[in-house]
């Protein structure tokens, strides 16, 4: 959006004010959209999840890309923002939960570095797409944000659902089927399942009434190593 606000302040004739609000707005709404990626993660799953994340902000990045005026824009801006908060909350803990445990700490870094890399990314882009009109360049801008999203989309379709989440789910199979591809060790295997099956509350797989999210944050249950 920093390169691509001259531009639309230029095209649409948007105020200073508006224009502070159109780049504010999106930390806002990551915000809300963080607290509620939480509770949506666990009631469809961790790679659902990330999904839906993709779905909303292609809709927001879409919508911007074709935004006639600030209304629309700022619609756009908002359901972005929430597929941002929803993808910022959803991918460190579905890279915790699916790495092996050797080698957790690197994997879990990752999201840091390709937001790092997007922003980056960012800048080139403005640079490339400013040469085109005023009307399309910020277009352009804003609409090569729709591409990282759908490869996340295409994604989906191979990598699985985090152990964790299935475990919550009583699938303890699928669980174990999951912890074998992401690890080569079998009693490491059985050793984290168990870990897991601890942590969820499920004493002899038996599952046991979920605490609600905000009472695990207070009290939280035993960490996974």
């Amino acid at each position: 959006m920093s390169g691509a606000i001259l531009f639309i302040q230029e095209d649409l004739k948007i105020t200073e004010v508006q224009q502070e609000i159109l780049v504010g707005i999106l930390s806002i709404v990551s915000l809300l959209g963080s607290l509620g990626g939480g509770r949506t993660s666990d009631a469809i799953g961790r790679k659902w999840t990330m999904g839906l994340a993709a779905v909303i902000f292609q809709a927001g990045a879409l919508i911007m890309t074709l935004a006639p005026s600030f209304e629309v824009l700022m619609i756009g801006r908002l359901l972005a923002g929430v597929g941002i908060g929803f993808g910022v909350m959803i991918a460190p803990v579905y890279i915790a939960e699916i790495s092996p445990t050797k080698a957790r700490g690197s994997p879990t870094s990752f999201p840091e570095i390709f937001i790092n890399l997007g922003i980056f990314l960012g800048y080139i882009s403005n640079y490339v797409f400013s040469g085109f009109s005023v009307h399309t360049s910020w277009r352009i801008m804003l609409g090569v944000g729709i591409l990282p999203s759908v490869f996340i989309g295409f994604s989906l379709f191979i990598i699985p659902e985090s152990p964790r989440w299935l475990v919550m789910q009583n699938r303890v199979d699928e669980a174990r089927a999951v912890l074998l591809k992401t690890n080569e060790n079998e009693s490491e295997v059985e050793e984290r399942l168990t870990e897991i099956l601890a942590a969820v509350g499920m004493g002899n797989a038996e599952k046991i009434e979920e605490k609600a999210v905000w009472r695990e944050l207070l009290n939280p249950s035993p960490s996974l190593r």
